[in-house]
């Protein structure tokens, strides 16, 4: 299948998972929404990796597979020749029935898209272990500050230097603040708001906060340095 082929294909399931929902959905009302990354910014998070001329790709968290499928569309579309898509989640099948996988299938992104149905600690050791480097990283698993300080911990060692870690749900306490420890401390930056088209909440659901884009995109130096215990600066 020609590249113009393969993400014409997935365009039409993003397309139909947006417009009809997925098949399958926990047994809570309006689940899908309060779940999946809207269309909108998955269009923003296909055009930044785009851009980035990304070919490997990490993603901690399938779910009902909105944000893959845009990940999976911009890998396809720029006629890489091995593309690589690694999705981490250890719940896909008991809590979302496979209906990500299923979907990612549907769309034929299977050919470049690699499960590993594991938690993202457990994972991420064994796949820095088969030296596995990527050019980006999408973070949507556990939202529990130490897991998101691991998933961050163990990135910095698999996307290569200079390369990207995207966060959903940014506005979070406990995503923010674990991100801001490698932000004061290993001089990852945050781009110039390359999801302020897409969704904006309210920081830590405070009524009197500010508001944030849901996305943030943050860029790990070009040359890695491992601080010195007396240079730590407080996050």
């Amino acid at each position: 299948m020609k590249t113009d082929d393969r993400a014409i294909r997935v365009r039409e399931v993003r397309r139909q998972l947006a417009r009809n929902g997925p098949a399958r959905t926990r047994d809570f009302d309006g689940d899908f929404e309060y779940i999946t990354l809207p269309e909108r910014d998955c269009d923003l998070l296909r055009d930044l990796l785009i851009a980035e001329q990304a070919r490997t790709v990490v993603e901690v968290g399938l779910a009902y597979g909105s944000s893959a499928l845009a990940v999976g569309e911009a890998l396809v579309s720029q006629g890489h020749a091995e593309p690589r898509h690694i999705l981490i989640d250890p719940f896909q099948k008991d809590m979302w029935a496979n209906t990500g996988w299923d979907l990612l299938c549907s769309a034929g992104l299977d050919l470049i898209s690699t499960l590993v149905p594991e938690r993202s600690s457990d994972a991420f050791p064994q796949l820095i272990a088969e030296g596995l480097v990527a050019d980006a990283a999408f973070v949507d698993g556990s939202h529990v500050f130490h897991e998101v300080f691991l998933d961050l911990y163990y990135l910095r060692k698999v996307v290569k230097p200079g390369g990207l870690v995207i966060l959903d749900d940014d506005d979070k306490p406990s995503v923010r603040t674990a991100a801001h420890y490698f932000e004061v401390n290993l001089g990852w930056t945050a781009l110039p708001d390359p999801f302020a088209a897409g969704t904006w909440r309210r920081l830590g659901d405070d009524a009197g906060g500010g508001s944030v884009p849901r996305c943030r995109a943050l860029r790990l130096p070009e040359v890695v340095s491992e601080p010195r215990s007396g240079d730590f600066l407080p996050f």
